[in-house]
């Protein structure tokens, strides 16, 4: 799907739908709040599962990120984005998705209201090459071992 195309709800603070702009328009104003989706993934070891972006994707690439994340398309459900999301990236369809909590993250390029979950599952996985370059499961200690 071209980015042109792909059309977001723009919110107030509280959630509330005030509008309407594209992928590009969001990626650039950072006065238009748009929703995402994000899923934690932990395993019985308590081990954090992260991807790697893939390097073509136009917000951080190559970044490492939550295991599951992507954008609220305009009139789309939390629940149906969450469930969309996670087939996309990693094949898997779920429907133990614990909410965790939601914050505004706000930066230069865009301003998102990002809804968090949490998902326990050991896997198997399987990361799609057009989104993830690497995904794995972490250690706590190596997370905080690499971090910068």
């Amino acid at each position: 799907m071209s980015s042109a195309k792909e059309w977001f709800d723009i919110l107030s603070p509280e959630g509330k739908v005030v509008g309407k702009a594209t992928r590009d328009e969001v990626h650039g104003n950072p006065d238009l709040l748009h929703a995402v989706v994000h899923v934690h993934i932990i395993n019985q070891h308590g081990d954090l599962f992260v991807q790697k972006r893939a390097s073509n994707k136009d917000m951080f690439p190559d970044y490492w990120d939550t295991a599951v994340g992507g954008h609220v398309n305009s009139g789309e459900t939390i629940q149906a984005a969450l469930h969309r999301e996670e087939f996309e990236e990693l094949g898997i369809v779920s429907n133990q998705f614990d909410f965790a909590f939601n914050y505004i993250m706000r930066n230069s390029q865009e301003s998102e209201l990002v809804n968090a979950f949490i998902l326990k599952d050991d896997g198997p996985f399987i990361p799609n090459p057009d989104e993830i370059s690497d995904a794995r499961f972490w250690k706590i200690s190596e997370i905080e071992a690499n971090l910068g």
